[in-house]
């Protein structure tokens, strides 16, 4: 019973920091439109497979976290970022122009 519960805590241990760290995973993209206002931005992402596909897939808004600057970017600037969370509540945690 104690080595079930031991498997089975690192098996849910496993899984939790797997998924956090999936969710961290820098991404490259384009910026569509930035709307200030709401404080959200669109983002474009990079295209990721076969070259010379070059479908664009459809452009994603997330909400910009606090301390993260939309100042100096733009629409139309290929952008590197981070965001967390999963669904339609995902925030920007880090961006960085290219």
């Amino acid at each position: 019973m104690k080595i079930a519960r031991i498997v089975s805590v690192g098996a849910i241990a496993l899984f939790v920091l797997g998924s956090a760290a999936l969710a961290q995973q820098a991404r490259t993209g384009t910026v569509i439109g930035i709307n200030r206002l709401n404080n959200t931005i669109a983002i474009r992402q990079g295209q990721d497979g076969t070259v010379g596909a070059n479908t664009g897939g459809a452009a994603e808004e997330f909400k910009v976290g606090s301390g993260v600057s939309l100042d100096s970017l733009h629409a139309g600037d290929r952008v590197s970022f981070s965001a967390s969370g999963s669904g339609e509540a995902k925030t920007i945690t880090k961006i960085d122009r290219q």
